[in-house]
């Protein structure tokens, strides 16, 4: 039986296990309470809030997630209150000697995440604001100071912004959580940049994923394990379409819940994968719910739950269903709720999810045929304003005006991205800005594309609203982008090659050539004359491969006169 109670007046859940004691710590804080410019700053502070930890003999991990961040271990009793204690301590007074070692860590961790579809779902879903950074790479670590990680902690990770749960009948003697003092954070709102759904995306080849929100019941498990059982069933089983056929469902805590389906497919095949896929959803909704599947899920969900009791492994859900004042059921009210749920539940879930769902769809004709709406992938005008055409490229122009700034292409819709709607504008050293829209549309702004008179840097700094700048390193100059060099304009800052320069390599490589034909055509000639082994042939040969290069070299030295006269 699951009891409530509180550690230095942070709420607390203690349940005795079969298993080994673990314990956690968990924070109402995540990569969706970040501003893009801030981006990476509540992974930075649980490392170093980790460090005091060492290396340890048993295993401990700390995670930030999308909605919260926990502090995790498992082991004897002195060593999960050596941990505990150690995470507050660091928190209290974070290391921040271990600043530089932490973010080139966080920077290495980094290079090796690849992106997933979840994240791609949630940004084309949320856009670039809270829920939606979680797509984007952690801008904000190379510029963050001691300051910037202290006021952060005293925001978020507090007693009252905190949960606690102990696979134990007691908490162990000794565990101290001087945590700051604080204020309960509440979860950033969901605001949706789809202005149509159910609606689909253009993704990777090879996968066909859906996702929806809907609110939350006891009903979303069960419509959860019935859709999988059934795509399962058509997509593998009886279609053999795919090998990996997968649902998941989070409780977000504002009331809703995320239901994510997912299906990989081979090229000749995903036009038919996405067609089962739309059928099972269709099926479900219109109320074909079959008993057996139904029956099946319950029962699954009774075993796991009875079998995380065993091991306290529910504790932490329920710990961080604290932090959203959600009541802690009891082991019966738990069971009651999943072998409650009905077919009738199911199909009303499942409409809901149809009417809100975003498909992740391969490159292809669209998904029109379905229901489904193509997301936006461009803006719906540009700002009125001087236009400046880039160089070498005049159907591209930038626009610029004091409500924001477009790129407008002929026959394409603009890529506009107004001042009061940006949530960050990425910098370099040599003038290059992008700025990035809420709707998740970048305008790049690359002084080097344009008249080197155009003030195009200072214009956007001008205007670019606080808190929103992230200043970048030096790029490599090979990674700045410049006009293309064939319709360059006079003047402008581009690599061209003159005839001079082109004809001074030609003469470089007639020396190579020339050097080479003499060298074999004399070893033949000296070979044959001296050798007394009197291997004819091959000197025979020598001479006539030199000879060959020497020709070459002639006809080459022509070719290089001719090529440094004309211009």
């Amino acid at each position: 039986m699951t009891r409530r109670t509180e550690v230095d007046g942070v709420p607390t859940l203690l349940a005795p296990t079969d298993g080994p004691l673990h314990a956690g710590l968990a924070f109402r804080v995540g990569m969706a309470d970040e501003e893009l410019p801030r981006r990476g700053i509540t992974h930075l502070v649980e490392h170093l809030a980790l460090y005091s930890a060492g290396i340890a003999d048993y295993h401990y991990n700390g995670a930030t997630g999308v909605r919260y961040t926990y502090f995790h271990m498992e082991g004897s009793q002195t060593a999960v209150v050596e941990f505990l204690n150690g995470v507050c301590a660091s928190l209290r007074a974070l290391p921040t000697a271990r600043l530089a070692a932490e973010k080139e860590i966080l920077r290495t961790e980094a290079q090796g995440r690849a992106t997933g579809v979840r994240s791609r779902l949630d940004l084309w879903r949320y856009g670039a604001r809270g829920f939606g950074t979680v797509a984007y790479p952690e801008l904000a670590v190379p510029s963050l100071t001691a300051d910037d990680l202290h006021a952060w902690v005293a925001r978020y990770f507090t007693a009252q912004n905190a949960a606690l749960w102990i696979a134990a009948d007691e908490p162990p003697p000794g565990l101290r959580l001087e945590l700051p003092q604080g204020e309960r954070r509440p979860l950033p709102a969901a605001t949706s940049v789809l202005p149509t759904r159910p609606a689909y995306f253009f993704g990777d080849e090879g996968a066909v994923a859906w996702d929806a929100v809907v609110p939350q019941s006891p009903a979303v498990g069960a419509f959860s394990g019935v859709l999988e059982r059934s795509l399962r069933r058509a997509l593998r089983h009886e279609g053999g379409l795919s090998y990996q056929v997968s649902t998941d469902r989070e409780v977000l805590g504002d009331g809703t819940a995320l239901v994510t389906a997912y299906a990989d497919a081979l090229p000749e095949k995903q036009g038919a994968v996405l067609g089962g896929m739309v059928d099972v959803l269709a099926s479900l909704r219109v109320g074909r719910v079959e008993a057996g599947d139904l029956a099946a899920v319950a029962e699954s969900g009774v075993e796991s739950f009875e079998q995380a009791q065993r091991v306290a492994g529910h504790l932490p859900g329920q710990a961080i269903g604290l932090l959203l004042d959600r009541p802690v059921l009891t082991p019966e009210e738990v069971v009651a709720e999943i072998r409650g749920v009905t077919a009738a539940d199911v199909t009303a879930v499942a409409q809901a999810a149809w009417a809100d769902g975003l498909a992740m769809i391969p490159p292809g004709p669209g998904a029109e045929w379905a229901g489904l709406t193509a997301a936006p992938v461009a803006s719906t005008s540009a700002v009125e304003g001087p236009e400046h055409a880039q160089l070498g490229n005049p159907t591209v122009r930038l626009r610029l005006a004091d409500a924001g700034v477009s790129v407008v292409r002929e026959q394409h819709p603009p890529a506009t991205v107004l001042f009061s709607g940006c949530v960050a504008v990425l910098t370099w050293p040599d003038g290059g800005r992008r700025l990035v829209g809420e709707d998740g549309i970048v305008v790049p702004v690359e002084p080097t594309l344009y008249a080197p008179d155009a003030g195009l840097t200072a214009f956007v700094d001008a205007r670019t609203p606080p808190g929103t700048r992230v200043d970048g390193p030096a790029r490599d100059p090979g990674d700045v982008p410049q006009p293309p060099e064939a319709e360059a304009v006079p003047g402008a800052p581009v690599r061209r090659r003159t005839s001079t320069a082109r004809g001074v390599l030609a003469l470089a490589g007639l020396a190579v050539v020339l050097l080479l034909g003499l060298v074999v055509f004399g070893g033949g000639v000296i070979n044959l004359v001296v050798d007394e082994d009197r291997i004819i042939v091959l000197d025979v040969v020598l001479m006539a491969v030199g000879g060959f290069l020497l020709g070459s070299a002639g006809w080459f030295a022509r070719r290089v006169i001719l090529s440094m006269t004309q211009d």
